[in-house]
């Protein structure tokens, strides 16, 4: 998951903002749905230029089970939370990691994935994802990420070098600027090293699962004001997904292994 944390300074000026009225009547009929759109295969946009990707297609069926006429904004994503406090969007769905650091100024609903970070490096580079195995090396990760976040935590005696979007860590790992990515297996997986341009790069090391970090799982944000209404909305849409085989369809379409959170809420 890209599982995923926003910018601590996003962060702070979204827990500053005064809560605002609710404007919308609690049935949510209509709801405005940040999305990123550049995290393959989670989110991208496809050669028609319209959005694709596991959970677009899965908010598809979170809309459809709630009954409401979604909207989806695609944002950049150290943008989402901002575009959430300002009532540009209504939810934010984008591997977004429920952690304790976003739980201080978003609401969540229930996890609806959860999958391990990793390393990505040139193939038989032996380096480890520890402070000493990566030691004086360029490690490049997505600013406002929670990669971003255990990187800077994590590997001190490395350089962090941080970018917009995880493409252009892409290609700066494979020219040679930088020695290393951490970022969700997944998206490293499908975004990189199963395309030509990922060719002589492998996974660097084991998966790296850190609760207080990276959180328990991928959940959808939302204002907290809208908790009761849109939460309850979002959690029981989860529910039935799960349980009528809708979220397995499509884990099994773009995954081939379990993707499922580990925990409940």
């Amino acid at each position: 998951m890209k599982r995923r944390s926003l910018l601590a300074l996003a962060l702070l000026a979204a827990s500053m903002v005064a809560p605002l009225a609710q404007a919308q009547a609690p049935e949510w009929k209509k709801i405005r749905i940040g999305v990123e759109g550049a995290y393959p295969p989670f989110s991208e946009i496809g050669a028609d230029g319209k959005l694709k990707g596991f959970e677009i297609e899965l908010v598809q069926a979170y809309c459809a089970e709630m009954k409401a006429q979604c909207t989806l904004v695609q944002q950049d994503f150290d943008g989402l939370i901002p575009a959430l406090q300002s009532r540009k969007v209504d939810a934010i769905f984008a591997s977004v990691s429920i952690t304790e650091e976003r739980q201080k100024v978003v609401a969540f609903s229930k996890p609806y994935y959860n999958t391990p970070a990793r390393l990505v490096a040139k193939a038989g580079a032996k380096l480890e994802p520890t402070a000493a195995g990566l030691k004086g090396r360029k490690i490049g990760v997505q600013r406002g990420t929670t990669h971003e976040t255990y990187a800077a935590a994590t590997f001190k005696q490395s350089e962090i070098v941080r970018y917009s979007s995880q493409d252009q860590v892409f290609l700066d790992l494979k020219s040679g600027r930088i020695d290393a990515t951490l970022m969700d297996s997944p998206a490293a997986d499908f975004g990189f090293l199963k395309k030509p341009e990922g060719k002589g790069f492998a996974f660097a090391g084991g998966p790296i699962l850190d609760d207080k970090i990276f959180g328990v799982g991928t959940g959808v944000g939302m204002r907290r004001a809208d908790e009761a209404t849109l939460g309850k909305k979002f959690n029981a849409a989860i529910d039935a997904v799960q349980a009528n085989g809708t979220f397995k369809k499509l884990a099994d379409k773009y995954f081939d292994y379990d993707i499922a959170p580990r925990t409940k809420q």
